[in-house]
């Protein structure tokens, strides 16, 4: 699994790079150039659609949890699925174990993050249902439309069946071996934090996920949270090319962010997307009528912020195992 990744990982560098090479280096760095400091805001704006995410994931969990406690986990977890090779799920293995630090039971801790992922696939999957419709009204398209819809339904079994496996299965275990699977030693990804998560009983966690999926009221809610969260993450999109000098409207955003974020979740084996977003952006915006390099621009744009963001946030989750933070002690 481990070459697997290495491979992708290589494959997707060489396809971001002749995407660039192929679009002009210096008309894209022209780009960036014209948006100049403007897009640092993009740092800091990142933190609404997270803060977004961490009220829903609150809103699972059974117990009394911080905000800003749960808030900083979460940019932990991005960051790390972002910017480190652990097939995006190494953030979720780090969170059980930051937030077990804080006094959340473990079986409760590892369900509230197992079920919010759902949340989040729940979420997504709503997002790019909107974003097939935005398709559809700016484009006339009927066949991509159609496409879009076919690959859209065909999916939705799946989730079907994660939420029957989750509210009458027994999951965890078989998720504990996927994620030894794709990531190796687990508690040496997670710097020792998820030592105690996954040691916690398998019966106990899955018998925690289904408590947690009977709580339809906040299952709901977590899901309007969270999708309130993906439709903040548009906005990144529509001001970078605002900044950069190609405006579009905000329904277009929707599309753009909202079917390449799909696709990168898709081809998840691939360390931070590398070569996935740059083509599923050139891809939809030749759809959309965005040249290859203004999609090309727009990429780095995104990865200059998921560098300027993940990079404290991987510091602190650091400095977090080094000082034992989040203790229990540290919680009033």
């Amino acid at each position: 699994m481990k070459l697997t990744v290495r491979i992708a990982f290589v494959a997707g560098l060489a396809v971001a790079i002749a995407l660039i090479l192929r679009s002009g280096a210096a008309q894209i760095f022209d780009l960036l150039t014209h948006a100049s400091w403007w897009l640092l805001w993009l740092v800091p704006l990142r933190a609404v659609p997270i803060l977004l995410d961490a009220v829903g994931w609150q809103t699972l969990l059974p117990v009394r949890a911080r905000l800003r406690t749960l808030f900083g986990i979460a940019c932990i977890r991005e960051a790390i699925n972002r910017l480190l090779p652990v097939a995006n799920v190494g953030g979720e293995v780090v969170g059980v174990g930051l937030l077990a630090r804080t006094g959340v039971e473990l079986p409760v801790a590892t369900a509230s993050v197992v079920v919010e992922v759902l949340m989040t696939l729940i979420s997504q999957y709503l997002l790019v249902a909107l974003g097939v419709v935005c398709i559809l009204e700016l484009t006339g398209e009927v066949a991509l439309t159609e496409d879009l819809a076919i690959l859209l339904a065909a999916s939705l079994p799946v989730i079907a069946l994660l939420v029957a496996l989750m509210r009458y299965g027994s999951v965890f275990d078989w998720l504990r071996r996927l994620g030894s699977r794709l990531l190796g030693n687990v508690n040496a990804v997670a710097g020792g934090t998820a030592r105690s998560g996954f040691g916690a009983s398998a019966a106990d966690i899955d018998a925690a996920i289904r408590a947690s999926c009977r709580a339809h009221g906040r299952l709901l809610r977590s899901i309007a949270w969270q999708f309130a969260g993906a439709l903040a993450g548009t906005v990144e999109t529509w001001l970078a090319l605002r900044w950069i000098g190609h405006p579009i409207g905000i329904v277009e955003a929707i599309a753009l962010e909202s079917l390449t974020q799909a696709v990168r979740n898709f081809v998840f084996l691939v360390p931070a997307g590398i070569g996935v977003q740059e083509a599923s952006l050139v891809g939809l915006g030749h759809v959309l009528g965005i040249a290859p390099d203004v999609a090309l621009a727009l990429s780095l744009a995104k990865r200059m912020r998921e560098i300027l963001f993940g990079v404290p946030a991987l510091v602190a989750w650091q400095w977090i195992v080094g000082r034992d933070g989040f203790a229990p002690r540290h919680e009033p």
